[in-house]
């Protein structure tokens, strides 16, 4: 990855969105090496305080995949996500940064090609974009602080 790729988090749900990345893998699909993947049990425990969080440790995009509409394991998460998505979209807008940064997807586990599509045009939309992330630079993502106050690396 050169300095020029965007960094891009892309959390996804264990059932759907990582099987398909997984499946993607598999398949030996193309897509930029600068998407980085964390599974989560379930879309619908994304805290609207970690999306933020990835921009803040310099994310320059962020993909929320979940299951398809009415195919979440957990019944409804993946619907709540959503309305979380939204609702960070219209507090980026409102911060300044670009709401295009963040988006949500549905996705089965076979959609291993759909994934790598995703990830391709998630990644040209982000290098389309007037500048990286405002808060890119702002310090090195990982341990900040002292004592007991640690921050997980994205």
């Amino acid at each position: 990855m050169t300095n020029s790729e965007p960094k891009i988090v892309a959390f996804c749900c264990h059932y759907c969105a990582f099987a398909a990345a997984d499946l993607a893998g598999v398949l030996r699909l193309k897509y930029p090496p600068n998407v980085h993947i964390i599974r989560l049990p379930c879309t619908g425990k994304l805290d609207a305080l970690y999306l933020l969080k990835a921009f803040e440790a310099g994310a320059d995009g962020v993909i929320v995949a979940g299951c398809l509409e009415g195919s979440c394991h957990f019944i409804s998460g993946n619907l709540r996500a959503k309305k979380r998505v939204l609702a960070v979209k219209s507090l980026l807008a409102k911060l300044g940064i670009a709401p295009e940064r963040l988006e949500f997807f549905n996705l089965s586990s076979a959609q291993g090609d759909r994934f790598a599509q995703l990830a391709r045009e998630m990644t040209e939309r982000i290098k389309n974009l007037p500048n990286p992330s405002p808060l890119r630079g702002r310090g090195e993502p990982g341990v900040r602080g002292s004592g007991d106050e640690k921050e997980a690396r994205l």
